[in-house]
């Protein structure tokens, strides 16, 4: 199949997609996102899609598989984890009313002090703390994963200590 035929049937199906994402959304603007998402997913790795296969099946999995994917991104976003023995996962959904401009300005420090970061450490470290797995960003970045871990941890360490050490500007 041609690139031009390849569009031209990926376009055809825009309509059904849409109405799939909103059944998995259930909001109009979401689904046309993820649908723009699906179309970018289909046409970067065309060259995968074989000719024998459905090409609508193929393109519904793709919406599934991301739908999937940024659901579970969030989840992780908005999940704290406790450091007591049993690893309970707690749901950190905090109301406006539990912020405060104390809370606010610690959360400015340590922003401060990722934005401090050297590149190297602060990108890698800002991408896991979206939800990026680690093969995710050893990916984006070009690195082996365990160089991609070992700079999280350091960013954690320098973080903390510069935290603890008192190092409190703005």
């Amino acid at each position: 199949m041609t690139a031009i035929e390849f569009n031209h049937h990926l376009t055809t199906l825009e309509s059904p997609l849409l109405r799939f994402a909103i059944s998995l959304t259930s909001n109009r603007e979401d689904a046309r996102d993820l649908v723009q998402e699906t179309f970018l997913k289909a046409l970067t790795y065309r060259e995968k899609f074989t000719d024998a296969s459905n090409l609508r099946a193929w393109v519904y999995t793709i919406m599934k598989n991301s739908f999937i994917n940024n659901y579970r991104r969030s989840a992780r976003q908005k999940t704290a984890f406790d450091n007591t023995q049993d690893l309970y996962h707690l749901n950190n959904q905090r109301q406006p009313e539990d912020f405060n401009p104390v809370s606010s300005l610690s959360v400015k420090e340590i922003q401060a002090h990722i934005d401090r970061l050297e590149d190297e450490f602060r990108i890698p470290f800002k991408m896991h703390q979206e939800g990026y797995k680690y093969k995710e960003i050893a990916d984006e970045m070009n690195l082996k994963i365990g160089t991609v871990k070992s700079r999280i941890f350091f960013s954690r360490k320098k973080l903390m200590e510069a935290l603890e050490g008192g190092n409190h500007e703005n």
